[in-house]
């Protein structure tokens, strides 16, 4: 029987994010709490951009386009939030955020260690770039180290792909 494989990377549809970014600033447009504060959100690239007059309303427009991207099963992992918040640049605050996506070298380290450790001893894991690949001859075994990488908390959002 020959052995069986799933991929482990951390992707995410773009056209999930450029919808909810669209959503966000249909929303923004509309409510009243954003009436005449500048307030815009636009996706550039890999950059999601947002601006307001005062540094709360920024905050608020980062607050809806999470919304939204949770409502379209984006996950929040994906955001490159900056720490120290929105920056004043003129008259206006500004928040750039990008979207981060592919596997860190130490991630996927951290991931064939916690496999490795904690997986099924059938489980052989191999770094390919920026994506893990997880091979067994029980599919069984596969399907497990997917629950235990779903209970552990992870700084980045995983997919599975290539299941074979």
């Amino acid at each position: 029987m020959a052995d069986s494989s799933f991929d482990i990377v951390s992707t995410y549809d773009r056209q999930e994010v450029a919808n909810a970014v669209n959503n966000a600033a249909k929303e923004i447009a509309t409510r009243y709490d954003f009436k005449n504060v500048g307030a815009r959100v636009e996706l550039t690239g890999e950059v999601i951009r947002m601006e307001a007059e005062t540094e709360e309303r920024c905050s608020a427009v980062l607050d809806v386009l999470q919304t939204w991207l949770v409502r379209r099963k984006v996950s929040l992992k994906h955001l490159d939030v900056p720490e120290a918040g929105p920056r004043l640049s003129g008259k206006e605050y500004k928040l750039e955020v990008p979207l981060r996506e592919g596997i860190s070298s130490e991630n996927a380290k951290k991931i064939t260690k916690l496999v490795r450790d904690e997986g099924p001893r059938s489980v052989k894991t191999q770094i390919q770039g920026d994506e893990v690949r997880v091979t067994s001859k029980s599919r069984d075994d596969l399907q497990a180290v997917q629950r235990l990488l779903a209970d552990q908390d992870l700084d980045i959002a995983l997919t599975y792909t290539n299941y074979r």
